[in-house]
């Protein structure tokens, strides 16, 4: 990938960012994804056979960026699963742990909070796009007040660029915590980028 060439908002061919030569990938902090928390029935297939998916695409050296405690076990645990090896420098991908509101509904960690899912929905579209700026600034004394995991997302913005392209492995609620797991790559270098947030 180095030296590929991308489009400017102008339209312009100009060289990739080196940021986008590492692959990264996005999990939630669910405790049922940790080894200890396995019961005799899965309670999280579908969610797991996606985070497997996308943390096995992150290379042998991974680094995991976590807010919390119990995030990085998860991400530790997930890493060490498919055969990688646990970096802080030298990665040759990157796993961040979080997630949106957990006041999706009535039976929410948190209960119903009407703001949530707005919350969530611009969210994702950040995450998708993405919009690397607007992760950066994300309403993290909103986010408290939903209960969504997003510190590691605001450092996510640092590390994503504009000519990232995303691929959404899981998008469910599932627990009335707004889970996600996304992947992303280099962008095809022929492509225009994206049009702006709304």
């Amino acid at each position: 990938m180095s030296g590929s060439a991308s489009w400017s908002s102008s339209g312009e061919r100009r060289r990739s960012d080196p940021r986008i030569e590492t692959p990264i990938a996005l999990v939630p902090g669910v405790l049922a994804l940790l080894p200890e928390y396995a019961s005799l029935e899965d309670p999280v297939p579908d969610l797991r056979e996606a985070c497997v998916t996308a943390v096995a695409g992150l290379g042998p050296r991974v680094r995991v960026i976590a807010s919390a405690m119990s995030g990085a076990r998860i991400g530790a645990s997930l890493v060490l699963a498919v055969g990688s090896e646990l970096v802080t420098a030298g990665e040759t991908g990157t796993l961040v742990v979080g997630n949106g509101s957990a006041m999706r509904g009535e039976q929410a960690p948190g209960h119903l909070d009407e703001r949530a899912e707005a919350f969530d929905a611009g969210l994702r579209e950040a995450l998708v796009a993405p919009y690397p700026d607007v992760l950066c600034r994300i309403d993290v004394d909103l986010a408290d007040e939903l209960w969504a995991d997003v510190d590691a997302l605001v450092e996510l913005g640092g590390l994503l660029t504009r000519e990232h392209r995303a691929e959404v492995l899981y998008d469910a609620a599932p627990f009335g915590v707004q889970y996600w797991v996304i992947r992303w790559s280099a962008q095809d270098p022929g492509a225009p980028p994206p049009a702006g947030p709304h």
